[in-house]
Parts: structure tokens; C-alpha cells; sequence
């Protein structure tokens, strides 16, 4: 089963091993604990951080899980340029970001545009979901039933993109890859034409501009579909980014808006109030969060403290027990091909995102303007593993090429695996948390990208007034928290706690605009007639 990689997607490059084709350094399962008060933070996908895939081809492997100087992406300590670790040294600031993923970047951008003394902690900033994520903007195409009020955060999200996008490549002096070049959602074959038919019904319901068309037409939108796909839907609103020019744009921007960059592991959140007891370590009764100590010995203190650290955000040693956020691991495994130059020169491979439901299961090909294709991505609940394994890699190019037939032809240029932060309901945890102090921006899961925007806005404003704004209110990291009640006094009480925490239903309408997003221009014509591949000759019936 494939599904969108967008990216929460966590992960983090490694492009400092001897060996480019060796896989990075990976500790142990049975190392890591997630009581383990040397358990190391930053954001890696999303909010496609924690684990790890490589830049480099075929690599992928966990994070450091302890302050150790064993390798780890980006390196797990500041360095100075002779050698001599930097000297432990307190730092104080408004906001402290930990995590340097798209999700933490945005958020450091946003605050010192407001003015605030903003630090961001983590060892490769700009990593993570930047490496992994396909970059689709894609909040109609990615509707899913069950999922309306998220459906209005994304669809606020994709209207803020072309003004997003203009800002940052102004701010940054570099591009990011925004393309409005719209998406076709395609059905191979009569029971994916069904799935995809009742997707459509559920986009018509929520007012969303989704068109439906046949196979025929699908193929003259793009020619080198297989013969046999059966009908599609043509979202003109879809868009798509490359995240990685995003993470390496908003990276300059930050910097360039004064953003303090310690490059570290966050290894610990620092607290006034209760005593250091164990009673106290589980709740936040008159606690505050008051920032972190580094993994390089140095402490920051800091007003706020933003916990952006991707799948890996619920592992930040210190943080108290009923404010632990719910977020777990999502690993998906994708790869990025390129069309070959005498391939290219007859025409463009794909002219826009292409979204498939093949015998049931998902799978997204996104082009990109330097000749490359995203093919992803699988969804694997296996805890933090991020091995980029031959059968998901199988699994992914068996259902493209189903799709679309040329695609054997094309380079292989990379493989990657990496890690989204999912969270019970699949939509994020956005503003304050139970502990004064302490605001969350994490559990975008697929969406982190789509989402990068109003991210940035929503907790700009949080960290400004206080106060979660109106479209942003039902993500509250408080609807996973249970009520405040005295601390229980046995374990089986904790567990039984733990255990009734469960998210409210999606029983009333979002309270905020859910009108689709407006097209960037009139609808793509046609492109020129070009024969179908001859590598995929088929008798299937054909939809008129």
C-alpha cells in the first residue's frame, strides 16, 4: 500500500560518511529507550526529523540515540573550525526552536520577524522532510473521509502558497521549486475507477473544484499514461514544490532575519517549578518550561520553547509525562529517477503531478522542472526503522510502470526511506501545550509541507498573544491531554489514564472557510497527440 510522503516525512542527509555508498552509522534497536534521559532531538520529514535516509544513494539508518560522538547526520556536536568543541555557555532568547526541519525553520523565520530573539537547535538544519517529501501541495487530491476539518487547514494552507513562495524567494534571494501546474488523480482499472468515483462524490460534497474525466481524456492531458487507465480527476488547484529548495531558501531566510542557529542535539528540556522528584516528572502541576540543554553542554534559556521535532518529539528527555505528545513514526520509502536527455529532448515526460490508485493501493509521480521524477511512496508502521528495502522499492516502480509505462527507461538516481510523525488523528499538533511554556508544532504527518505556511503563521501569532487563532483551534495539542486531576497514585491508575485518551470525532463542520482553492489560470490544453508506448501493449476495454 502506497500513500503520500508528505511530508512529515522525517529524515535526515548524511552526506559527511568516508564511503558515499555506505549507509550511515545506526544504533542498535535495543539502545534506544524512550526513557532514556541521553535520548537526543531534532527534527528530521511533514513536517514530513529523528531517523534517518541518506542524500546519498541507497543509504538510510536511525539518528544518534545518545549523546555520544558516534557519527550522526550533520554531526552531533558544534564544532569549531580547529577541532576544539565549543565551549558549554548560556544563552538566553525569546523563542527556542528545537527541531530544524521545514515545520522548525518556518516557525524561526516567522518569530524573529516579529521581533523575537529566536534560537534553533539542531545538528543539519534544513534536513529532514527537505530530503524525503515529494513536495505535492495537494489538499483536494489528498481529501480523505473522515478528515474534513484537516481538509480546511490544508486548504488555508494551499491558498497562502503563492504569496508564501514570492515572500520567501524575496526574503531569500532563492527559488523553491513552486510550480502551479495542477494534479490528475488516475484509476487503472474498473475497481480503482470505483474508489476513485467515491473520492470524487466526497470532493463534490465538501464544494471542492474537482473535475471528472475519462481515460481518453486523461491521455490527452498526458500521453504516456498506460492504455489502460479508466477514467481520472483533474484538480486544477494542486500543486507542487521541491522541498528541498524550500528548506535551503527558508534556511537563508532565517538566517538573514537573525535566527541563532546551535548546532546540536537538544538532549534535554530544562524546567523551573516542582522538584526534580519522580512524582513531579510525571505531571506539570507548577511547572514551566524555561528551554533546553544542548548536547554540546550548552544551556539555553529561553521565554518559549517550540518543540518541532518531527516523529521524534515525544522522545525529548524532561518532558513531563502528561505532556508528551502522541506522535509516532510513518515510514515511507520512495526514489527519484530522471528522464534520460534524448527522452526529454521529444517532449516532457509528465507535465504534471500524476496521482494513481492502482488495485487499491496509492502512488504519486511528481515531475520536476530539472528533468527528475518523485515516485512514492510506500506506508510502513514499523517503528523506527529506515531501511530502504527491494521489496518496497519493487512494489513502487511495479505500480508506476503500470501507470505509466516509460518509466523503466528512466535513470535511477536515488532511493530513501524516512519517517513521518503521525498522530491519532493524522492532523498536527499546533500551539500550547499543558506546560507553561511549551508549544508544539509537530504530527503533520503526510501533510508537513502542504502545511508549511500556515504553520508558520499560526504560531507566529501563539507566540505573540498567547492564543491559537480561530481555523487553528481544533488542532490544539489539548485534545489529546487528559483532563487536569491530582496525580495518580498507582501505576495501573497511570496506564488506565493513558489508555481512555482518545480524539473527539469529527462531528460538526470546520469553522472556518473550506471553499476550494482558487486555479492559478485556465485549464492546461491538451498536449499534441503522441503515440502510446509500445512497452505496454494492452486488450482492455477503453472508456469513451
Amino acid at each position: 500500500m502506497h500513500a503520500s510522503a508528505e511530508d512529515g516525512t522525517t529524515a535526515t542527509a548524511s552526506p559527511h560518511h568516508d564511503d558515499p555508498h555506505r549507509p550511515p552509522h545506526r544504533a542498535r534497536p535495543d539502545a534506544v529507550t524512550p526513557d532514556d534521559p541521553a535520548v537526543a532531538m531534532s527534527q528530521p520529514a511533514s513536517d514530513g526529523a529523528a531517523p534517518t535516509t541518506g542524500a546519498t544513494p541507497r543509504t538510510a539508518g536511525p539518528p544518534p540515540t545518545t549523546a555520544a560522538p558516534a557519527p550522526a547526520p550533520g554531526g552531533v556536536a558544534e564544532h569549531r573550525p580547529d577541532g576544539a568543541e565549543a565551549a558549554a555557555s548560556d544563552v538566553r532568547c525569546d523563542v527556542l526552536v528545537i527541531g530544524g526541519g521545514i515545520i522548525g525553520l518556518v516557525t524561526a523565520w516567522r518569530a524573529a520577524q516579529r521581533g523575537l530573539r529566536t534560537v534553533l537547535a539542531d545538528p543539519a538544519p534544513g534536513g529532514g522532510a527537505a530530503q524525503v517529501a515529494a513536495g505535492m501541495l495537494a489538499a483536494v487530491t489528498e481529501t480523505h473521509f473522515g478528515e474534513e476539518t484537516l481538509l480546511g487547514l490544508n486548504l488555508a494552507s494551499a491558498r497562502r502558497y503563492p504569496d508564501f513562495a514570492a515572500e520567501l524567494t524575496e526574503a531569500s534571494g532563492q527559488p523553491t521549486g513552486y510550480r502551479a501546474c495542477g494534479t490528475l488523480a488516475v484509476a487503472l482499472d474498473s475497481d480503482d475507477r470505483a474508489q476513485l468515483r467515491d473520492l470524487h462524490a466526497l470532493q463534490q460534497r465538501c464544494g471542492l473544484d474537482a473535475r471528472w474525466l475519462t481515460g481518453r481524456e486523461c491521455r490527452r492531458l498526458e500521453p504516456l499514461l498506460a492504455p489502460g487507465v479508466r477514467g481520472g480527476v483533474w484538480v486544477e488547484g494542486d500543486h507542487q514544490i521541491d522541498p528541498r529548495l524550500l528548506a535551503a531558501a527558508l534556511l537563508t531566510a532565517c538566517r538573514r532575519a537573525g535566527v541563532t542557529f546551535r548546532h546540536s542535539w537538544a538532549r534535554r528540556l530544562t524546567l523551573a517549578g516542582a522538584g526534580e522528584t519522580r512524582e513531579a516528572a510525571e505531571h506539570v502541576d507548577g511547572r514551566r518550561a524555561t528551554g533546553a540543554v544542548l548536547a554540546d553542554g550548552a544551556r539555553v534559556a529561553a521565554g518559549q520553547v517550540v518543540l518541532a521535532g518531527g516523529s521524534l518529539s515525544g522522545r525529548l528527555a524532561g518532558l513531563p509525562a502528561d505532556v508528551v505528545p502522541p506522535v509516532r513514526p510513518v515510514k515511507g520509502q520512495l526514489l527519484r529517477l530522471r528522464v534520460p536527455a534524448p527522452l526529454a529532448a521529444a517532449g516532457p515526460f509528465l507535465s504534471r503531478t500524476v496521482r494513481a490508485v492502482v488495485r487499491g493501493g496509492q502512488i504519486y509521480l511528481v515531475p520536476r522542472v530539472n528533468g527528475e521524477l518523485i515516485v512514492g511512496a510506500t506506508t510502513e508502521e514499523l517503528g523506527w526503522d529506515t531501511t530502504v528495502t527491494a521489496g518496497g522499492l519493487y512494489e513502487l516502480l511495479r505500480d508506476a510502470h503500470e501507470v505509466l509505462p516509460g518509466v523503466t527507461e528512466l535513470e535511477l538516481v536515488e532511493t530513501l526511506a524516512g519517517l513521518r510523525p503521525g498522530s491519532p488523528d493524522n492532523a498536527p499538533l499546533l500551539g500550547p501545550s499543558r506546560l507553561p511554556g511549551l508549544v508544539l508544532a509537530t504530527g503533520h504527518h503526510r501533510n508537513g509541507v502542504l502545511l508549511t505556511p500556515v504553520t508558520g503563521d499560526v504560531l507566529a501569532d501563539v507566540l505573540t498573544t498567547g492564543a491559537l487563532p480561530p481555523h487553528a483551534r481544533p488542532f490544539t495539542p489539548l485534545r489529546f491531554s487528559p483532563a487536569p486531576a491530582p496525580a495518580p497514585a498507582t501505576a495501573p491508575a497511570r496506564a488506565e489514564a493513558n489508555g481512555a485518551r482518545r480524539p473527539p470525532p469529527y462531528a460538526t463542520p470546520p469553522p472556518y472557510d473550506t471553499s476550494p482553492v482558487a486555479p492559478a489560470g485556465p485549464a492546461p490544453a491538451p498536449a499534441p497527440d503522441r503515440p502510446a508506448p509500445a512497452t505496454r501493449p494492452t486488450d482492455a476495454p477503453q472508456e469513451p
